[in-house]
C-alpha cells in the first residue's frame, strides 16, 4: 500500500532542529523494542521522497512499487517532504526508513556540518545507490532583462526549501557571485511554489536542483516565457571546490525553450537507508531491485541509473550493510 500525503506533515527546519533532542527512544514505525536487536528492524517502510512538482516525489512513487513487488517489505509508503534535509532528519529520528537525498547533503548530515544541528552527526544513515545527476537551474521569466547571476542583485529569489539540499547549493551559487543575503532578498519555498510565483511575477527568480529534464519546469515553459541562466567555468569549479557539487551542463535537448545547452553544477541524487531499521537483508533486496528493475521507471532519470556509477559522491557516507554486500557479490570496488 502507498500513501500519498499533500503536504509535508513536519517542515524540514522543524526536523532539523527537532534532531539534538532524539536517540533515546527506538520508536518509528515498527514496534518499540530494545535498540540494538535484530527486532528493531521493521517491513512496513516510510520512504521520503521531495516536493510534488520535482522529480523525487514522482520518482519515489516508482520505486516503492517496485520494492513491494521484488522485496520482503509488507509496504512502501512513500511521502511528500521538503527534501534531502527533512529526509535525513526523519530517518535519524527513526520516523522513516528510506530517503532520498543529495549526496553533499547526505555528506554533510554524517560529518555533522548541517545548519541547526550544532553538530549532530547522523550515525545511522547507509547509502544505498547514487542514481542520477541533479543539476542547478536557474530560472527567471525571458522578460526580466536578466542575463546573468550577477545581474540578480536586489532580486527576490526562491532558494529552496529550508533544509534543503537546493537551498545549500543556492547560497553556494549567489556567493560565488559576491551576492550574500541583504544583497537579495530569499523566498524560501518549495521548487512547485517558486514557479507558480515566478509565472505571476511575486518573484524575478527561481534556483533549484533537480533531475533533467523536470516537468515542472516545463509546465512552467507552456505558460510563461522563460530562460536559464547560466554559469562561467571559472565560476561553476569554484562552486564544485567549496560544494561538493560538480560542473554539468543541461543540454538543449532537455526543454524546448533552450537554443544552446547552459553551463551549471550538478550533485548526485542517491537513495539512503536507515541502518538501524532496514536490516542488511532488506538493504540488499532494494539495492538488487533499484538495477533489476530500473527498466520499470518510466521518468527519464531512470535511464541514468547504472551500477557501476552506484557509489558516484558517497564521500564519507557509509554503505548500508546490505548494500555492501550486493555491491561485493557483483564485482563493484568498495569505498
Amino acid at each position: 500500500m502507498r500513501i500519498r500525503r499533500t503536504a509535508a506533515a513536519v517542515t524540514a527546519a522543524a526536523a532539523m532542529v527537532a534532531l539534538s533532542a532524539c536517540g533515546d527512544d527506538a520508536e518509528g514505525n515498527g514496534e518499540d523494542v530494545e535498540v540494538g536487536g535484530e527486532e528493531d528492524f521493521v517491513t512496513d517502510l516510510t520512504f521520503g521522497t521531495g516536493g510534488t512538482a520535482g522529480t523525487y516525489y514522482p520518482l519515489g512513487g516508482e520505486l516503492s512499487d517496485i520494492f513491494e513487488a521484488n522485496t520482503s517489505a509488507d509496504s512502501v509508503n512513500y511521502v511528500e517532504s521538503g527534501g534531502s534535509g527533512e529526509n535525513l532528519g526523519q530517518m535519524y529520528q527513526e520516523e522513516w526508513q528510506l530517503g532520498l537525498t543529495q549526496n553533499d547533503t547526505a555528506n554533510d548530515g554524517v560529518n555533522g556540518q548541517l545548519d541547526d544541528l550544532d553538530g549532530v552527526e547522523l550515525d545511522n544513515i547507509g547509502w544505498i545507490a547514487n542514481l542520477y545527476p541533479e543539476a542547478a537551474h536557474i530560472v527567471v521569466r525571458a522578460d526580466s532583462g536578466f542575463d546573468s547571476v550577477d545581474d540578480l542583485e536586489g532580486a527576490t529569489i526562491a532558494v529552496g526549501d529550508a533544509g534543503s539540499g537546493t537551498r545549500a547549493i543556492s547560497d553556494a551559487i549567489l556567493a560565488a557571485h559576491g551576492l550574500e543575503e541583504g544583497d537579495y532578498t530569499p523566498e524560501v519555498t518549495d521548487f512547485g511554489a517558486s514557479t507558480e510565483m515566478l509565472a505571476d511575477n511575486q518573484i524575478d527568480a527561481s534556483i533549484f536542483v533537480v533531475g533533467t529534464p523536470v516537468a515542472g519546469l516545463t509546465q512552467l515553459a507552456a505558460s510563461t516565457d522563460v530562460d536559464l541562466l547560466g554559469l562561467d567555468d571559472a565560476i561553476a569549479d569554484e562552486i564544485s571546490g567549496d560544494s561538493g557539487a560538480e560542473p554539468y551542463d543541461i543540454s538543449a535537448e532537455a526543454y524546448d525553450f533552450l537554443d544552446e545547452d547552459v553551463a551549471t553544477v550538478s550533485v548526485f541524487a542517491a537513495l539512503a537507508a536507515s541502518t538501524t531499521q532496514v536490516s542488511e537483508d532488506l538493504g540488499y533486496e532494494i539495492t538488487e531491485a533499484i538495477f533489476e528493475h530500473a527498466d520499470e521507471i518510466t521518468l527519464d532519470v531512470g535511464e541514468s541509473i547504472d551500477m557501476e556509477e552506484a557509489l558516484l559522491g558517497i564521500g564519507d557516507v557509509p554503505l548500508h550493510p546490505g548494500a555492501e554486500r550486493y555491491y561485493d557479490e557483483q564485482g563493484i570496488d568498495l569505498p
